[in-house]
């Protein structure tokens, strides 16, 4: 499997990355992705190339969907009431 950070070929520091922003970009567009940083590092990719690579969430809701027991045979309850009373109601409004 080949490795998806190929190996910059050099790594910047942070002062250089800073002084030579455009550079650091032109050449991530160009060459691939560039290393920022020895001790924290950092990697500079083109929003493209991040964008093909990430894979986006579903929603809440369609995973439940997805990933529902089958078989499980689970019974909706069968009354949404609740016989517990309401705070701040009016006889009138139960």
């Amino acid at each position: 499997m080949p490795d998806p950070l190929p190996n910059p070929r050099r790594i910047w520091t942070v002062a250089e990355a800073k002084a030579r922003l455009s550079e650091v970009l032109r050449l991530s567009e160009e060459e691939g992705p560039q290393r920022i940083g020895r001790r924290r590092s950092y990697v500079v990719v083109p929003a493209a190339e991040w964008e093909a690579k990430a894979h986006p969430r579903p929603p809440l809701g369609q995973w439940l969907v997805d990933n529902l027991p089958r078989g499980a045979n689970l019974d909706p309850p069968r009354e949404r009431g609740s016989a517990r009373a309401i705070p701040f109601a009016t006889a009138d409004e139960e």
